[in-house]
C-alpha cells in the first residue's frame, strides 16, 4: 500500500534501518521507518488518506518526519537526506539527499540496509556496505570513518555498544579503536539520552556486555564513575578480596537470567556500590566492607539524581533492595529466628520475592558445595517466610491499634509518646510477644500505658 501510493506520487520509497535488520535476523521488530526521496511528509499524509478513518497523522515540520498510526500499525515517514556537524553539538544541518547519502549517514552497516517498496523493484535490498556480510559476522561497525562517526554525533558510541550487547554482536576492531579515541566526546550528550542507551543494555540477555564494552572503551569512568571504583583487587599480607566489578556483572547476568524487571537489574548493578567506600583491613579478617549496604543505599539517589534517573518509587526500590540485600545471607548464618523473618517480611514488603531473586543471585562461588549450601539454606528462609506471612500477615501490615485510637483510648494530644506506643505494638508482633490481632494489641497497648503511668 506505502510503494503503491509512492508509486502514484512518482516518488522512490524504501523501508530502512531496525525493521530491514530484524527481518534478516528473524526478530519481531515494529520500528518501521520509511525514507522517500523527495518529501517523506507528502508520502505520509496520502498514506494517512488511503487508510482511512481511524488513522492518526502526526507531521514534524521542523525535522521534515511524519508518523502515521493505525491500531498496532506505526509507520516513520522522513525525506532521504545528508548530514553535516558542528563540533560542539550532535544536532545535524540537514539537507535533502538522495538515497545513498541518506544510507551513508547511517549509524552502522546493519542499519543501512533498505529494501525498495516500488512496484518495479518491489524486493530489493540495497546494501552499500555489506550489512547483510556484518549480521552473519556478527560485527557492529560503521559504513564511513568511525572517527567521524562518532566524533559527529556521541550518542553512537553508547549505540554501538547497545547493539552488542542487545544482538550478543562483537565490535569490528576499527570501530572499537575509533570509540576509545572519542570517548571523552560522550560529554556533549544529555543525560537523559545515555540512561536511555543504559536501560537497553540492562534489558539485553547478557546486560555484562555491554558493561564490559563500556569498560573496555573507556567510556565507563565517564558515565558512571561509581561503577568504574568498584575494579580491581588490593592484596596485603598476601590475601586479597575478589574484583566487585566482575562479580557484580555476574550477579546482574545471573538476576537477568531470574527476571526481566528493569529496577532489579538496577538494583543488582548498585548492590556492591558501597563497597569502596566501606573497604578496610582487619589483621584477623582481612579485607571487610562493613555496613556496605548501608553505604551504598545511601549513594543510590545522588547516583540516580546525576544520572537522571527516576526519582521516584524505582529509585526507592532500588535504594530498599541495596539495603535489605544482606539480611538474608545474615539469617542463614544465624539461627534463622521466626523474629528476624518478620522483621525482613516487614521491612521488605511486596518486594520480598525481589529481594530473594537478588540475594540468590549475589552467590558468586567457584565452590560448588558452598553455591549448593547458600541456596538450599535460602530455600529454608523462603519456607520460614511463607508459614510466618500464612499466619502474622506481616508482609506490608499496619499495626492493628493506630494512632487515632491510642489517643482516645488515653486521651492523648498528638505528641512522641503516641509514636513511641504504636511502635511498640509493632515491635510485639515482630517479634512474637502477640499475635498481629487488635484485641490483643490493644490489651498489649492498655498494659504497656498502664505500666508507665506507675
Amino acid at each position: 500500500m506505502v510503494g503503491e501510493t509512492a508509486d502514484r506520487l512518482g516518488l522512490q520509497c524504501y523501508v530502512i534501518g531496525g525493521w530491514v535488520r530484524d527481518l534478516f535476523l528473524h526478530r519481531p521488530s515494529d520500528d518501521i521507518d520509511v525514507v522517500v526521496v523527495g518529501s517523506g511528509i507528502v508520502l505520509a499524509e496520502e498514506v494517512a488518506k488511503v487508510l482511512g478513518r481511524g488513522t492518526h497523522l502526526s507531521v514534524f515540520k521542523t525535522y521534515g518526519t511524519a508518523q502515521v498510526k493505525r491500531g498496532d500499525l506505526e509507520l516513520e515517514f522522513v525525506g532521504a537526506r545528508r548530514e553535516s556537524y558542528t563540533r560542539d553539538s550532535r544536532n545535524p544541518i540537514v539537507e535533502g539527499g538522495t538515497l545513498q547519502e541518506d544510507q551513508n549517514r547511517r549509524d552502522f552497516t546493519i542499519n543501512a540496509m533498505a529494501i525498495c517498496l516500488n512496484k518495479d523493484r518491489y524486493g530489493e535490498l540495497l546494501d552499500p556496505f555489506d550489512g547483510i556480510g556484518d549480521l552473519e559476522r556478527c560485527i557492529i561497525r560503521t559504513p564511513l570513518d568511525p572517527d567521524i562517526t562518532f566524533s559527529d554525533d556521541p550518542l553512537r558510541m553508547m549505540r554501538a555498544i547497545r547493539f552488542a550487547s542487545q544482538l550478543g554482536f562483537n565490535l569490528d576492531g576499527e570501530t572499537f579503536d575509533a570509540i576509545e579515541r572519542n570517548k571523552e566526546r560522550i560529554g556533549i550528550i544529555t543525560k537523559e539520552r545515555i540512561a536511555e542507551e543504559l536501560h537497553k543494555i540492562m534489558l539485553s540477555r547478557r546486560p555484562s556486555e555491554g558493561w564490559l564494552l563500556l569498560d573496555q572503551t573507556g567510556l565507563l569512568p565517564l558515565i558512571f564513575p561509581e561503577l568504574a571504583a568498584l575494579k580491581g583487587i588490593d592484596v596485603k599480607e598476601g590475601r586479597g578480596h575478589k574484583d566487585v566489578f566482575l562479580h557484580t556483572l555476574k550477579v546482574l547476568d545471573n538476576v537477568a537470567q531470574s527476571s526481566d524487571k528493569l529496577w532489579l537489574r538496577w538494583a543488582a548493578l548498585l548492590h556492591d556500590i558501597g563497597k569502596p567506600k566501606s573497604k578496610a583491613w582487619d589483621p584477623q579478617a582481612g579485607w571487610t566492607f562493613r555496613n556496605h549496604n548501608y553505604i551504598g543505599a545511601k549513594m543510590v539517589p545522588k547516583i540516580f539524581a546525576k544520572m537522571k534517573l527516576p526519582l521516584n518509587e524505582k529509585m526507592e526500590y532500588v535504594k530498599k533492595m541495596v539495603d535489605l540485600h544482606m539480611r538474608p545471607i545474615n539469617l542463614i548464618e544465624d539461627t534463622v529466628t521466626d523474629s528476624a523473618v518478620r522483621r525482613l517480611l516487614f521491612e521488605a514488603g511486596d518486594d520480598i520475592d525481589d529481594l530473594m531473586i537478588l540475594c540468590d543471585a549475589d552467590i558468586t562461588s567457584r565452590n560448588e558445595e558452598k553455591k549448593a549450601r547458600f541456596h538450599q539454606n535460602y530455600q529454608l528462609v523462603r519456607q520460614k517466610m511463607v508459614e510466618l506471612e500464612e499466619r502474622d500477615r506481616i508482609r506490608n501490615f499496619q499495626p492493628p491499634v493506630d494512632g487515632m485510637e491510642i489517643m482516645e483510648m488515653f486521651h492523648l494530644e498528638p505528641c512522641s509518646l503516641v509514636g513511641e506506643l504504636k511502635a511498640a505494638i509493632k515491635d510485639a508482633i515482630l517479634d512474637g510477644v502477640i499475635p498481629n490481632d487488635h484485641e490483643a494489641a490493644k490489651a498489649f497497648v492498655i498494659k504497656l500505658w498502664q505500666k508507665k503511668q506507675k
